[in-house]
Formats: C-alpha cells, structure tokens, sequence
C-alpha cells in the first residue's frame, strides 16, 4: 500500500495539545491508521508522532493491536449505546412501514450527530474504518467484528420484523449498501456539492440523513415481496 506522509506540524500538534501521553498516542495513530492503514503504521511511528517513545506506547497499551481496540473502544460505544436506545423507541412503533423508517433512522443519526471524534463521529474516524475495513487484517477485522457486529446484527433482526417476506441474504446485503453510504457521505461530502454544481450542500447533515434513510427504506423495502419472486430473471 502506497504510504502517505502526514506533515510535521499535523503530527506534532498532538504532543503539543494533549498534555497526557496516552491520549496523544491515540489520536496520532487515528491520523495515521487513517492515512496509511493498519499494516504500513510501526508503533515506533506512532510514539514519534505523538512526541513520545516506543516504551510509553508499550506500557499504556502493550501491543499496536491493543491500541486498536482502545480506539475502536472509545469512538464505537456512545455511538453504538446511542443506536440501540434509538433502537428500543423504533421497534415500539405498531406500523411496520413507520417502524422500519424509525430504525434506519435510528442507525444512521448517530453517525451525524456525534459531535467530536470520541463519541463515534468525526471524519478522521470514519476514514480510518474505512481503511481498515478494506486492508484485510486479521488484528483489525476481529476488533471491527468486536465494536460492530452485535449493534448491526440487532438491527439486521428488527428490520427483518418489518419485513417477513425478505430472505436474509438480501438484507444483509442491502445493510452492506447502506453502511457503504453512510462512510462516502461523512467522508467526502464536497462530491455532493460539487457534483450539484453548488446546488445541494454536501455537508447539510439532516439532509444526508433523510437522503440516506429514504434511499435505504425503498432499498430494504423492494425485498418485501410478499411471495412474490424476489430475484430478476436473467435472460440466458
């Protein structure tokens, strides 16, 4: 993978703004997971970056694997409490077609309204998943799983509540969909507005949230057949 360099002055600012070593080491690995993955990223670069030495990084987290989680740790979980309380409120809702909006809601607006990096939002963040998630490694991809898996499987399961004509294989597709829109729309808004000749403002953010949630209920919803057959036919 091609490696980025970050400038010295964006690395230095984290010594120079955090007094504690430890939260320095983790926002500058943020910035370089984010530019250059997982893989290329040596925890000596991460400590240098910081301000600080390999044995500092060592002795608060122990291994670069480690220092993964913690991140994964502090940005997912508000994120994630705050899904599955906006979960609980949706699913109380009678009609299918309403509940099913309410959910989609419910897992995309935190994404949005999160207002700094360790609450689960934050560009850099969400860039980082993004890397991440494409590289392939095996440290990274059970650290995901961690953070993710049980909040999307929740919602996976309530969606299918208000489909129960959808196959499984077909929601767990358009949820792929859905996470891939929601990473595009926090990380490069500007293509919004820049492809809308100015028109639309790629970083309204209750717009891409109604954008995001109105393109993903008729999504989930077209698998609903009610029996009818849910695959197009090919010609031969």
């Amino acid at each position: 993978m091609y490696k980025k360099d970050v400038p010295t002055s964006e690395l230095g600012r984290f010594s120079l703004s955090r007094g504690n070593v430890r939260e320095a080491l983790l926002s500058a690995a943020v910035t370089l997971f984010s530019s250059n993955g997982y893989n290329a990223v040596s925890l000596r670069e991460i400590a240098k970056a910081a301000g600080a030495n390999v044995g500092s990084l060592t002795y608060h987290f122990g291994s670069k694997a480690a220092l993964l989680r913690e991140i994964y740790q502090r940005h997912t979980e508000p994120m994630n409490n705050r899904r599955m309380e906006l979960l609980g409120e949706a699913r109380r809702i009678h009609d299918p077609e309403e509940r099913l909006m309410a959910i989609l809601r419910a897992y995309v607006l935190p994404a949005f309204s999160s207002s700094s990096d360790f609450d689960g939002g934050g560009v850099e963040f969400t860039r980082m998943r993004a890397v991440l998630s494409a590289e392939g490694n095996e440290d990274a991809r059970t650290i995901i799983a961690g953070a993710f898996d049980t909040t999307s499987r929740a919602f996976l399961d309530s969606i299918a509540d208000c489909l129960p004509n959808a196959e499984r294989e077909g929601l767990v597709w358009r949820s792929h969909f859905l996470l891939g829109a929601l990473y595009y729309a926090l990380i490069n808004p500007e293509r919004v507005t820049r492809l809308s000749d100015g028109v639309v403002d790629g970083n309204d953010r209750d717009t891409a949230v109604n954008q995001i949630v109105e393109a993903s209920f008729a999504s989930f919803r077209s698998l609903d057949t009610k029996g009818r057959a849910t695959r197009p036919h090919h010609a031969a």
